[in-house]
C-alpha cells in the first residue's frame, strides 16, 4: 500500500502579526468608554503628582525665608523663638517628642492589632466575630476631636493609679519617674495615639490574615500541627510584609496627629528624661498650637518644622511601598 495516498498537504504557516498591528489592533478593540475611562485614570494619578509637588515647592519656598533667617541651627537647637532678634528655633525637641510619642504607640498598639486580627480570623466563632469586626471599623471613623476630649476628661484623670506604679516599680530608671504632677504627658499622648491606630493596623491586618492560602493551613494541621503551630508557622509568615506594611500606616498616623494631642498634652519646649513628667512636644502640635498667634515669619518657621514632618511622612510610605513590592504575594494573589 503506497503511504503517499494518507498523506495530505500542510497548510502553510500564518504569518505572525507584527508589534505595530497587534497595537493597532488592540486600539481599535478599544471602546470609546475604555479610553475615557484611561484618559480619566491617568488624567487623575498625574494631576496628585503635580498636587504632591506643588505642596513640597510651597512648603520648600516659604521654609526656606525662614530657615534663611534662622541664627541658630534649625535641626538641633532646643529653643523656639521666633519673636526674638534675631529669630532662633529648630525642630530637636519636637522631633524627640513627635518620635517618642509615636513609638510608645507603636509598641502598645501593634501586639493588640494583631492578636485581635487573629483572633477575628481563626479563633472567634462566625457570629462573634462579626460585631467585633464592626466595632474596631466603627473606631476607625471616630473624629481626632473626639479621641481629643476623651483624653483630657477621662484617659488623664485615671491615670495617676498607673503612674503612680511605674514611680514606685520602675522609678529608679529614671525613664519611669514621676514628681506626682498632671498626668499630661509623653507617655500619655503615646497611649492615646495607641487607640487612635488600633483600628488602622487591626482592619489591615485582618484582611491579610484573611489572605492565607487554605492549603497552608490545612497542610499544617495534616501534620498535627496545632491551632497556634498553625498561625505560627503558615498565617503570620504570609501575612509578616502585610502587617509591616500596615504598621507604617499607623505610624503616619500617629506622626500626624494634631488636635488629639494638643489636647491632652501640656507642652514645653524641653526634653523630659521621664516619660510621665509634662513637657515637649510634636511637631503638629506646636504647629496647631502657635499657628494662629503666629506673626507671618513665624508661620514660615511653622512651615518649615510642617517641611520637615511632611518628609518624615513620605519616608514612611515609602518604606512601607518597598515592603509590599518585596513581598507581594501577602495579597493572595498566587494563593
Amino acid at each position: 500500500m503506497d503511504i503517499s495516498t494518507y498523506t495530505t498537504d500542510a497548510p502553510p504557516p500564518t504569518p505572525r502579526p507584527t508589534e505595530t498591528e497587534r497595537k493597532r489592533a488592540a486600539r481599535g478593540a478599544t471602546r470609546p468608554g475604555d479610553r475615557i475611562f484611561l484618559g480619566l485614570s491617568r488624567g487623575s494619578g498625574i494631576l496628585l503628582l503635580v498636587i504632591m509637588a506643588a505642596i513640597a515647592v510651597f512648603l520648600s519656598y516659604r521654609a526656606s525665608l525662614a530657615i534663611g533667617k534662622d541664627h541658630g541651627n534649625f535641626l538641633t537647637t532646643f529653643e523656639w523663638n521666633t519673636g526674638l532678634q534675631p529669630p532662633v528655633f529648630g525642630i530637636a525637641i519636637l522631633a524627640f517628642g513627635t518620635i517618642v510619642s509615636s513609638i510608645i504607640a507603636m509598641a502598645l498598639a501593634v501586639p493588640v492589632a494583631v492578636a485581635i486580627a487573629l483572633f477575628i480570623t481563626h479563633y472567634a466563632p462566625r457570629r462573634m466575630a462579626g460585631p467585633v469586626a464592626y466595632v474596631i471599623d466603627l473606631l476607625a471613623a471616630v473624629p481626632s476631636i473626639v479621641y481629643g476630649l476623651w483624653g483630657a476628661l477621662v484617659l488623664v484623670p485615671h491615670m495617676n493609679g498607673l503612674f503612680g506604679w511605674l514611680n514606685d516599680y520602675l522609678g529608679w530608671t529614671g525613664i519611669f519617674s514621676w514628681d506626682e504632677g498632671a498626668p499630661r504627658s509623653m507617655l500619655t499622648v503615646g497611649i492615646l495615639l495607641a487607640i487612635m491606630i488600633l483600628p488602622i493596623i487591626t482592619n489591615v491586618s485582618r484582611e491579610v490574615f484573611r489572605q492565607v492560602p487554605q492549603m497552608h493551613e490545612e497542610a499544617a494541621l495534616a501534620l498535627g500541627a496545632t491551632r497556634w503551630e498553625v498561625i505560627r508557622m503558615a498565617v503570620i509568615p504570609f501575612g509578616r510584609s502585610g502587617v509591616i506594611s500596615a504598621s507604617m500606616l499607623g505610624l503616619g498616623r500617629a506622626l500626624g496627629e494634631t488636635i488629639a494631642v494638643a489636647t491632652v498634652l501640656s507642652p514645653a519646649f524641653d526634653i523630659q528624661a521621664s516619660l510621665l513628667n509634662p513637657g515637649g512636644g510634636t511637631f503638629a502640635q506646636n504647629i496647631a498650637s502657635k499657628f494662629s498667634e503666629a506673626t507671618p515669619f513665624g508661620r514660615d518657621a511653622l512651615i518649615a518644622s510642617g517641611l520637615v514632618l511632611f518628609v518624615i511622612t513620605l519616608l514612611v510610605n515609602g518604606a512601607a511601598r518597598v515592603i509590599i513590592a518585596r513581598r507581594a504575594e501577602y495579597s493572595g494573589a498566587n494563593a
